[in-house]
């Protein structure tokens, strides 16, 4: 397909003549493909919507991109609006290509639950992340697994800007927004804070609660909240807005990451760490004694850990720097394929709210 049939919008003149591949993600906007540049043979990935709902999602994250530049937040390459008869279209956006995919995709491939070390790792790269968004006044308000991309040397980036809101004036905008554009809010209801849930308004520490459950879905292979009743997903969604719990912590995990979590998980906005703080925290840092280092390990270390192994992690593993192990997963296969299935605990199930 040329890129500059029936167009209607601005596509980045650097894509020249295109061919839209497969489909390689779906969403609740619409469709991803891989597409390639017909003269230089590079990649990058075309996502499209038909419907309202989803062309505004992708005006939305056009917009935000369009005012961004670093290497922790996917780039935009470009948009094109096709119109049909009766009012219809299709908007495409063009985006880079991610080679690994979403770090849901990876913690499937490496077993269902990543490494302490690499989650670390990542951690520190979707921090970076937040850090530049927050200091450009953009709250990212869909953090999950599924909206962080891996690349092919490792490079972590923020995407699936769809409901993100523009939390301060900026000169540079010229459409009105402002601080109060949280009135309008989105995002997939087992990462959201407490205080989204309850409507009383979205700030950047609503960013840094997602990161907490993000980070314990990185060291589980589950969504946050696996414990709540699944019997009656609305109760357990006002469970988290208005009860006094968090989500249950992983187990095995290392004090400092602990102490990291409960900076990202108080239930208090104001309290919670920036992610200029959590930058700093020793969990991120690395400056923390050998001996708590030792305690990263993410399986029982004797039977006495009953607790561990009921989670999933394996007795086997329980060497967490032992230079021969697989870097990327802290759970075998035969222990995922044992894990009960359940619709509740499935992020497929609990679907991104939009409203831009």
């Amino acid at each position: 397909m040329a890129r500059n049939q029936n167009c209607c919008s601005s596509c980045s003149s650097q894509l020249g003549e295109w061919v839209k591949g497969k489909v390689i993600g779906s969403g609740s906007f619409g469709t991803v493909r891989l597409a390639m540049n017909k003269a230089s043979g590079s990649l990058f990935v075309v996502k499209s919507a038909e419907s309202d709902a989803g062309i505004r999602a992708l005006e939305n994250e056009a917009n935000v991109l369009r005012s961004l530049n670093s290497p922790y937040v996917v780039r935009c390459l470009g948009t094109r609006l096709l119109k049909r008869s009766k009012g219809e279209g299709t908007l495409d956006v063009f985006m880079e290509y991610m080679a690994g995919g979403s770090l849901s995709d990876v913690a499937e491939k490496f077993g269902g639950a990543l490494d302490s070390g690499v989650i670390r790792l990542y951690t520190k790269e979707i921090l970076h992340g937040l850090k530049y968004l927050h200091e450009n006044g953009i709250a990212h308000c869909d953090l999950k697994c599924k909206n962080v991309l891996l690349g092919s040397n490792g490079d972590i980036k923020l995407a699936d800007f769809g409901c993100s809101k523009r939390l301060l004036n900026d000169p540079k905008i010229s459409n009105g927004e402002s601080m109060h554009s949280w009135k309008s809010i989105g995002g997939t209801p087992l990462w959201m804070a407490p205080e989204v849930l309850r409507n009383e308004g979205l700030d950047f520490a609503s960013d840094i609660w997602s990161l907490g459950c993000l980070v314990i879905e990185m060291a589980t292979g589950r969504p946050p909240w696996n414990g709540l009743d699944v019997s009656n997903p609305m109760a357990a969604v006002l469970k988290i807005a208005c009860g006094n719990e968090k989500p249950q912590l992983p187990t095995g995990f290392c004090l400092e990451g602990l102490d990291f979590l409960e900076k990202c998980l108080e239930r208090n906005p104001e309290r919670r760490w920036t992610a200029e703080e959590l930058l700093n925290h020793p969990y991120i840092s690395g400056k923390f004694s050998t001996s708590s280092w030792k305690e990263c390990a993410c399986s029982p270390s004797s039977v006495l850990d009953f607790r561990i192994h009921e989670e999933g992690y394996d007795s086997d593993d329980s060497q967490d720097e032992f230079p021969g192990r697989n870097p990327f997963s802290t759970r075998l296969s035969r222990e995922k394929n044992r894990m009960v299935d359940n619709d509740f605990e499935s992020s497929e199930d609990w679907i991104t709210v939009r409203s831009i």
